[in-house]
């Protein structure tokens, strides 16, 4: 390997830039060294590229597929030359939080970090990465979906299955980033009755419709909620997945539900306050968090080698990994839905 790499840093709030960095090694027998194949800016890199979160000299960058290039003495399920898919959770998948299914709260793991990069060092390799059967694929299509399953698909699916999607039951999604339009995927995918997505943006209502959404809706917060209660008989939505993290839309995700429904939220949270009284009286269930993407992989990596489902569409723009900063601009203007980095 090569002694430095290109790998993008964010020094303060909307300075990107792509720099020479050095090549990440093994340091604990448990890691796993990348040569990563494609990386992605993920919309909860914007909080801090807006200046909603603390930034200082950040390396970037948690979701990422590549071939293993190096391995730590005890790392067993991976080897030199694997093509992977590795979650953002860092997890043994061994500890009894793993084992019930909760690898991101895994109490031996954290979060991958500094992925949009040439190369990146992967702790718990063991329990993060998953093998992806017949190597690296040739189609760049199947590509981009395995990419996507790293995070995005793998929180959607989970927002989906928090909210106990499945036959019979009407699926509202509050959200129309790449998390959103992901969960309207796993809604439609995990066998709803209905599908309703929230979206002002024609672009992603047609990607959200293209996913399987059966509605889509522009209005929200109580407008929103409105609609979903008119589109259900004045009940609310059996499953509700709330994939923003904001006030508004938790609570339009709880008004939309129907008393004994539940909600799947699985926006990263920022300045949100649930009133007690009203959550009492919605009497709903409320499931999240980051989440599990180590439980679905093998699941969502077989689905999309079958070519059953096709995330990778959330990809509406493809740049170098030098041209980052541009990546960065176009999410935050919401030009680009998604933005794919190819090192």
């Amino acid at each position: 390997m090569d002694e430095t790499m290109r790998g993008v840093i964010l020094h303060a709030p909307g300075d990107v830039t792509v720099e020479d960095l050095p090549v990440p090694h093994v340091v604990d027998p448990t890691d796993a060294v990348l040569r990563i194949e494609a990386a992605c800016i993920c919309g909860s890199d914007l909080w801090p590229y807006r200046g909603l979160q603390p930034v200082e000299e950040s390396p970037m960058g948690h979701e990422y597929i590549g071939t293993v290039v190096e391995v730590g003495s005890e790392v067993t399920s991976v080897s030199v030359g694997d093509f992977v898919v590795g979650s953002f959770c860092l997890s043994d998948n061994t500890c009894e939080i793993c084992r019930s299914g909760y690898q991101s709260r895994c109490v031996n793991g954290g979060f991958a970090n500094g992925t949009q990069a040439q190369y990146a060092r992967i702790q718990q390799a063991d329990g993060t990465l998953v093998v992806v059967p017949g190597g690296r694929p040739d189609d760049p299509e199947l590509l981009a979906s395995l990419l996507a399953a790293s995070d995005v698909l793998g929180t959607g699916w989970f927002g989906a299955v928090a909210a106990e999607a499945g036959p019979g039951r009407t699926v509202a999604v509050v959200g129309d980033g790449a998390v959103g339009l992901s969960a309207v995927l796993a809604a439609k995918a995990l066998g709803s009755e209905r599908v309703i997505a929230f979206s002002r943006h024609e672009d992603r209502a047609a990607l959200a419709r293209a996913f399987g959404a059966d509605v889509v809706i522009a209005e929200r917060g109580d407008e929103g909620a409105a609609r979903v209660k008119e589109l259900t008989g004045g009940l609310g939505a059996h499953s509700v997945v709330e994939a923003v993290g904001n006030q508004v839309s938790m609570s339009q995700a709880i008004a939309s539900t129907r008393p004994g429904g539940h909600v799947g939220f699985v926006g990263v949270g920022h300045d949100q306050t649930i009133d007690g009284g009203s959550l009492f009286f919605a009497e709903v269930h409320l499931h999240g968090g980051p989440a599990p993407v180590r439980r679905f992989l093998p699941d969502l990596i077989d689905r999309i080698l079958r070519r059953e489902i096709d995330p990778g569409r959330v990809f509406t723009m493809r740049l170098p990994l030098d041209r980052a900063a541009e990546g960065y601009r176009a999410m935050d203007e919401r030009r680009a839905i998604k933005v794919l980095l190819e090192p």
